[in-house]
């Protein structure tokens, strides 16, 4: 299920600086959620596991059934949305998780994603969103007129841009000693920024979906990009330094926003 993988030249560099004791293992099934049954094949390979614990009571009755999962005591690994690369420090050492999607992408642009996990890890933020929201999740889902799945992705895309905010300031400094991954960095920022001009109006006229375009604005935040309006008002020392309180009274300010505007 899963096998070690070896990393060195400028990926070495940033695990030794960051997340020093990192493993880093290839999948051979992808997910989107670890379950448990699979993740004890990590027993043989890691010294200890330590599952988080989250209050079931952050998290309404209709959430989304893989929110309920993360919220309770079953070790869970992973989330919709995390996309080629999963990290957890749920284990001894945190382990890095490599999925079988990122099959024919370009090496360089792996060795960045594996580079943004270890950056992630020795952050030492929350591992998943609701570690971030904790009981100010449930004030996010009484705050926004979406749906209970859209909500979800709403959280996630939010949580991505705190993220954001620390971990882009470690990526701007590796010009000097990471050029190769700094290139990754800024590349993949030049490949969003096309489509965030457009943000704004698609979400008027209902070709994007609210949730959808917080996702794609959220993930362009940490490539230091000229974010849209509303998306904008994330990329301030405030959401820095108050975080989920910040983020739940954002949403209630836009929406009232779109409502006023419709």
């Amino acid at each position: 299920m899963f096998e070690r993988r070896e990393v060195s030249g400028e990926l070495a560099g940033v695990r030794d600086e960051h997340a020093p004791d990192a493993l880093v293992l290839d999948s051979d099934g992808d997910f989107e959620t670890i379950p448990p049954s699979v993740a004890e094949n990590l027993l043989p390979i890691v010294d200890s596991i330590d599952p988080l614990d989250y209050d079931e009571s952050w998290v309404h009755a209709d959430a989304p059934e893989t929110l309920h999962r993360i919220a309770g005591d079953e070790f869970t690994i992973g989330a919709p949305g995390d996309g080629g690369v999963a990290w957890t420090r749920q284990t001894v050492p945190p382990t890095v998780f490599l999925k079988p999607r990122l099959e024919g992408s370009p090496e360089a642009f792996i060795d960045f994603l594996v580079a943004e996990a270890f950056v992630e890890i020795g952050l030492g933020l929350p591992e998943q969103f609701l570690g971030f929201f904790e009981n100010e999740y449930r004030a996010l889902d009484d705050a926004v007129p979406l749906s209970s799945a859209d909500t979800y992705q709403l959280a996630v895309a939010l949580f991505d841009a705190y993220v954001g905010l620390h971990s882009r300031e470690v990526f701007e400094d590796w010009a000097d000693d990471y050029p190769g991954l700094y290139d990754q960095w800024v590349d993949a920022g030049e490949r969003l920024e096309p489509r965030l001009t457009d943000l704004p109006s698609d979400i008027a006229r209902g070709r994007t979906e609210f949730a959808d375009a917080a996702e794609f604005a959220c993930s362009a935040l940490k490539h230091g990009l000229d974010l849209p309006t509303p998306f904008d008002a994330l990329d301030t020392s405030a959401y820095r330094q108050h975080g989920a309180p910040y983020a739940v009274q954002w949403a209630e300010k836009t929406f009232e926003a779109l409502t006023d505007t419709e």
